[in-house]
């Protein structure tokens, strides 16, 4: 008897990530021969402060947190990603490299997209672009969200902020 392994060896939808499931079907279609699953484990680092950065993440399950470090060695974390969004908005804002590093606090699945196809994507001026740059205006709303916090909160508030905003970044059916 011969049994289908199509649904069990199927790779992840990459329209799990929210702003690739919000592309028109052709810009969607156009971006998928490019777009590399990866696995994401817990610590690892997409990128350090100040690398050049060369591939554009899009979760799809999992949260990465953008960390900036000061001379000192101390750390703040100053915002999370998860499949709302995206990890690697230098490409696109005109950067080489971000002063924050990203590592991964949950583990999961992203979808990568190199420099290179970001770049053009962003030059064509479609749907991309568009919600990549909204996307980029809700981080900035979170960093300074979570500036604030960070300044003005107790820590017990700050805590329950934190668990929250992971919260909505985790996938789960329980």
């Amino acid at each position: 008897m011969a049994t289908s392994t199509t649904a069990a060896t199927a790779p992840p939808d990459p329209r799990q990530n929210q702003i690739l499931a919000a592309l028109p079907k052709a810009e969607y279609e156009r971006l998928l021969p490019d777009l590399h699953l990866i696995p994401m484990p817990v610590k690892w680092t997409l990128s350090e402060s100040g690398d050049h950065v060369n591939f554009l993440h899009f979760p799809i399950s999992g949260v990465v947190s953008l960390i900036y470090a000061l001379e000192d060695g101390s750390s703040s974390e100053i915002a999370l990603v998860g499949n709302e969004g995206l990890v690697g908005i230098s490409i696109y804002m005109g950067g080489e490299s971000m002063p924050s590093s990203t590592e991964v606090q949950s583990a999961g699945f992203a979808y990568r997209l190199s420099r290179k196809i970001m770049k053009r994507e962003f030059d064509l001026g479609g749907q991309l672009q568009h919600l990549a740059l909204l996307y980029t205006q809700a981080l900035i709303c979170q960093t300074s969200q979570t500036a604030v916090c960070n300044q003005h909160h107790a820590v017990g508030q700050r805590f329950c902020r934190w668990l929250l905003t992971c919260h909505d970044r985790i996938s789960t059916n329980t």
